[in-house]
C-alpha cells in the first residue's frame, strides 16, 4: 500500500496542472500539447487525434461567435457518443459558452421542457438516431423562445469558422476555473428535470483526478457506454482517458453484440458500462466465442469479469458515491485498493470534500456510525440549481443536502444506505416517481398509480409501478404491455416500469389524509414479486 500511494502521488503530480488551467479550454490544450499525434477518439473504424479534435473544436467555436453566440450565452448539444459530441461541447466551451448536454433519451416533450428552460441559444445537432430523426422532430415542434440557432451536423450552414483565433485566445485566457461551464439536467424530486449548474473546475478536476484514481495509462484502449450528456461519461469515460493521451474506442448507442465485437476487435484494456449492460454483454451469445482477454480494468465482481477471466480482485470503482451535483464521485477507494478494503465501504471522501452526516429533520450533526443524512462540500460541487434559490441547494455553511441516507465509520469511510425520499436510482439514472405517475394519470381503469424502487442485483433499483385499480377493473385488463405502449411517447425508455403489480383498494393501507401509505405498499410489492415468481429484469425474487 504505501508503495501504490508513492505511486499516485507521483501519478498526481505528473498529470495534475496548477489551479489557473482548470478550465475546459486549458484542458484541451494541456492534452492536445501532450498527446498531440495519438488517437483521442476511434469511432466507426475512423479516428481523431488529439491535436484533430482541437482543430476540429476551434472551428465550431469561431462558427459560433460568428453566428452571434456571446460568452456566458447557453449552447445545447444533443449527440450520441459520437466524436460530434466532444467536438460540439469543447467548441461551445472555446467560445465561452456554458454547455447544455441534451438526452438522447428525452423525448420530444421532454427536449423541449430543457431547451426552454436552460435559455439556450443555439442547440448543435446530429441529425438521425436509431428510428428517430431530431432535424424533422425539430421542424415541426415549437422553437423555445430564446433559441436563436438550431444547427445540424453535416448541413452547410453548420457554424464553422476558422477566423477566430484571436478571439477565441482571448475567451479562453480570460475564462477562470469558477466561471460557469455545464448545465446538466437529471430528475428531481418533482417531474420535471432540474438543471445542475457546474463550474469549470468541476469536470475538470474529475477528469485528472480519475484518470488518477482509475489507474489509467497512456496505452489504454477504453470502451464506454456511459453517456456523454451524464457527469460520469464527461468525466469518468471521457476526461478521464483523454487526460492520459489514451484512446476512448466509442459506440453511437449500446448493443450488447456490437459492444464486444468492439471490444474484441480494438483489443480494449478497460470497460465503463453500468451493472445491467455488463450483465447484457456476458449473456449474450457471442460472449462465449469473444477473446476478452485484453480487458484489465473492470470490476471484478460481475457478469462480463467472468467471461474473460480475470484471476484476481485488483481493481475496481463500485467502492464509491456521487451524485450529479458532485460531478460524479465524492467519495471513492483508488480502484487499486487491496479488495478486502474496497469491499467494506464506499470510500472515505475525495481530496478537497468535506463530508458530514446529519439529523434530516433538525440537520444537527451526528456522531460516527450513527446513521443520518449525507451532506457535503468540495471543489467539484455544482454552483447550484438552475432557476432555482440558493437555499434550494445549500445549508446556511455551504453544505449540500443530498437527500442519501448513510452512516461514517472510524476510519472515515462512508457507508451509503439508499435514498431518504422517492427517487429511484435505476441503471445509473434517477427517475422521479411523480414523473411516472403523472404520465398514467387518466390510463383506463386505474383509481391510483404508485412507482416504487426494489433492490435489483444490476440496475441498483427496479422500477416497479403498482397500480390500485377501480372497482369496476378486472385485474386482466391491466397489463404492463398496455402501460408501457402508453407512457413510451412521453417518457425516456430508463423511465419506463420493469413490472406491473394490480392491487384492489382493499389490499392497500391509507393514511390519514387518505394517501396510500407507501412502506406497506413496498413490502406487498417484494411479497408479491416473490409469491407469483415474477422476474423483472433478468431477476427473479425470492424469499429471505
Amino acid at each position: 500500500m504505501v508503495e501504490r500511494a508513492a505511486e499516485l502521488a507521483e501519478l498526481r503530480l505528473a498529470l495534475q496542472p496548477d489551479a489557473s488551467r482548470l478550465t475546459l479550454p486549458r484542458f484541451l490544450e494541456d492534452v492536445v500539447a501532450r498527446y498531440g499525434k495519438r488517437v483521442a477518439l476511434r469511432f466507426e473504424g475512423r479516428d481523431l487525434t488529439y491535436a484533430q479534435l482541437r482543430v476540429a473544436a476551434r472551428a465550431v467555436a469561431g462558427g459560433l461567435l460568428s453566428a452571434g453566440i456571446e460568452r456566458g450565452e447557453h449552447v445545447a448539444v444533443l449527440f450520441a457518443n459520437r466524436p460530434e459530441w466532444v467536438i460540439c461541447a469543447f467548441g461551445a466551451a472555446l467560445a465561452g459558452a456554458v454547455v447544455v448536454p441534451v438526452s438522447t433519451f428525452a423525448t420530444p416533450a421532454e427536449r423541449a421542457f430543457i431547451l426552454e428552460h436552460s435559455d439556450a441559444v443555439a442547440l448543435l445537432h446530429q441529425r438521425t438516431l436509431l428510428v428517430r430523426d431530431f432535424a424533422e422532430e425539430l421542424r415541426t415542434a415549437r422553437r423555445p423562445r430564446c433559441l436563436r440557432l438550431i444547427a445540424c451536423w453535416g448541413d452547410a450552414s453548420f457554424p464553422r469558422d476558422v477566423e477566430r483565433e484571436a478571439a477565441l485566445e482571448i475567451i479562453s485566457s480570460e475564462t477562470a476555473p469558477c466561471d460557469l461551464a455545464l448545465l446538466i439536467y437529471t430528475s428531481g424530486t418533482t417531474a420535471q428535470p432540474k438543471g445542475v449548474l457546474h463550474r469549470h473546475q468541476a469536470p475538470v478536476i474529475q477528469s485528472w483526478r480519475f484518470a488518477e484514481w482509475m489507474d489509467l495509462a497512456l496505452e489504454d484502449r477504453v470502451f464506454s457506454a456511459q453517456p456523454f450528456f451524464w457527469t460520469a461519461g464527461i468525466a469518468m469515460s471521457l476526461g478521464a482517458t483523454l487526460a492520459v493521451g489514451a484512446t476512448l474506442l466509442l459506440q453511437e448507442t449500446f448493443e450488447p453484440g456490437a459492444a464486444l465485437a468492439l471490444i474484441e476487435g480494438e483489443r480494449a484494456t478497460t470497460v465503463h458500462a453500468w451493472p445491467h449492460q455488463e450483465k447484457s454483454l456476458a449473456e449474450h451469445p457471442d460472449a462465449a466465442r469473444r477473446d476478452l482477454s485484453s480487458v484489465r480494468k473492470i470490476e471484478f465482481r460481475n457478469a462480463l469479469a467472468e467471461r474473460i477471466p480475470l484471476a484476481r480482485d485488483e481493481w475496481g470503482m463500485y467502492a464509491s458515491y456521487g451524485t450529479s451535483e458532485t460531478f460524479t464521485l465524492a467519495t471513492a477507494f483508488p480502484a487499486r485498493t487491496p479488495a478486502e478494503l474496497r469491499h467494506q465501504s464506499h470510500g472515505p471522501p475525495l481530496p478537497g470534500n468535506t463530508l458530514q452526516i446529519v439529523d434530516p429533520l433538525s440537520g444537527a450533526a451526528l456522531a460516527a456510525g450513527v446513521e443520518g443524512e449525507i451532506v457535503l462540500r468540495g471543489p467539484t460541487l455544482m454552483a447550484g440549481y438552475w432557476k432555482q434559490p440558493m437555499d434550494a441547494a445549500f445549508d446556511a455553511s455551504g453544505f449540500f443536502h443530498t437527500g442519501d441516507a448513510g452512516w461514517i465509520d472510524a476510519e472515515g469511510s462512508l457507508h451509503w444506505r439508499g435514498r431518504l425520499s422517492g427517487i429511484i436510482k435505476t441503471g445509473g439514472a434517477n427517475v422521479s416517481p411523480l414523473e411516472l405517475e403523472e404520465a398514467l394519470a387518466g390510463f383506463p381503469g386505474v383509481k391510483s398509480s404508485h412507482a416504487l424502487g426494489v433492490p435489483h442485483p444490476t440496475l441498483g433499483e427496479a422500477l416497479v409501478l403498482c397500480v390500485v385499480s377501480t372497482a369496476s377493473t378486472p385485474r386482466a385488463s391491466l397489463t404492463l404491455a398496455a402501460v408501457r405502449e402508453l407512457l413510451r411517447p412521453r417518457l425516456a425508455a430508463y423511465k419506463l416500469p420493469r413490472a406491473l403489480l394490480v392491487f384492489d383498494a382493499s389490499e392497500v393501507e391509507y393514511t390519514a389524509s387518505q394517501k396510500v401509505a407507501l412502506a406497506p405498499l413496498r413490502e406487498r410489492a417484494l411479497a408479491r414479486l416473490v409469491a407469483d415468481g415474477i422476474e423483472v429484469a433478468g431477476h427473479r425474487y425470492e424469499r429471505t
